[in-house]
């Protein structure tokens, strides 16, 4: 059997609708034993251990609810560095995984791939906003929200054990300075965002909430918060329409007011995943 060159921990809640076509699709073309993954299946309530024996991973189970304790549970098992963290309903082929691993060299501590967004049964208005975020974003995303971060062995001695955390990815990016940290361009992987505007705030709420969470602990963001001259940027570019613009405006004023409601009246636990199913779909 071939030695592990990666390990591989795929935190997965409720994940049977797509886990088994995501591994056979991240394990097709390698060799035996030529990644080492360990399947988390964390406090669910469906078969997704069993969908994960059966594409012939490692699987672990625990009844406590929490993806940061799913990875740190993950982690300690992993055989070999560096380590992929693979969100289980995004898709990563061998041939990014090996194009992250190649790029874990000395100096970067930390990669994610370049993301590619699966926006089949997306209502119109999700689109737009979509695209407007995700052009805002761009520059600075490295690490967040791509499903996919690597981390080198020195790299995981800053990370782990992971603290409780709402999230992971922005964690791991705000650990690590940018000259540290790298977009693989080799690399990519496949990401289904909310495909209507109340799964979309559903997850921006949650992500705000992370935000703070990062802020109070003395995490700062190096490349800053985004400014609403970017927008206007994009506009006077032809980047994005003015209605593109104006659904985004929209949905970003009630993403603000519900996340301050959710504050008032004392958050949701970061224990519970919130989980848009309408967005799991088998690759």
């Amino acid at each position: 059997m071939t030695l592990p060159i990666v390990s591989v921990v795929v935190p997965a809640h409720n994940e049977e609708g797509v886990i088994a076509g995501n591994l056979a699709r991240l394990l097709d073309g390698t060799a035996p034993g030529e990644f080492d993954v360990v399947v988390v299946a964390n406090a669910c309530t469906d078969d997704t251990a069993e969908a994960a024996r059966r594409a012939g991973v490692r699987v672990l189970e625990t009844a406590t609810p929490g993806k940061a304790n799913a990875l740190r549970l993950g982690d300690e098992a992993c055989r070999t560095f560096p380590r992929v963290y693979l969100d289980a309903d995004v898709v990563l082929t061998a041939e990014s995984v090996r194009a992250l691993v190649a790029a874990a060299r000395p100096g970067v501590l930390a990669c994610a791939p370049v993301p590619r967004w699966d926006l089949d049964g997306a209502s119109a208005i999700s689109r737009r906003v979509h695209k407007v975020h995700d052009l805002l974003i761009a520059p600075s995303r490295a690490l967040s929200g791509v499903g996919v971060y690597v981390l080198t062995e020195e790299g995981h001695a800053r990370v782990f054990p992971m603290p409780d955390v709402i999230s992971d990815d922005g964690f791991v990016h705000r650990t690590f300075a940018p000259k540290e940290r790298a977009v693989v361009a080799g690399a990519w992987s496949l990401v289904r965002p909310a495909r209507t505007v109340r799964a979309h705030l559903r997850r921006r709420v949650r992500v705000r909430q992370g935000n703070r969470e990062l802020d109070a602990l003395g995490l700062p963001l190096a490349e800053g918060r985004l400014e609403l001259g970017a927008l206007r940027a994009l506009v006077a570019g032809r980047a994005v329409t003015r209605l593109d613009a104006a659904c985004y405006l929209a949905v970003l004023a009630l993403d603000r007011a519900l996340t301050r409601l959710r504050a008032l009246s004392g958050g949701s636990s970061h224990r519970r995943w919130g989980t848009d199913t309408g967005s799991r779909v088998q690759a």
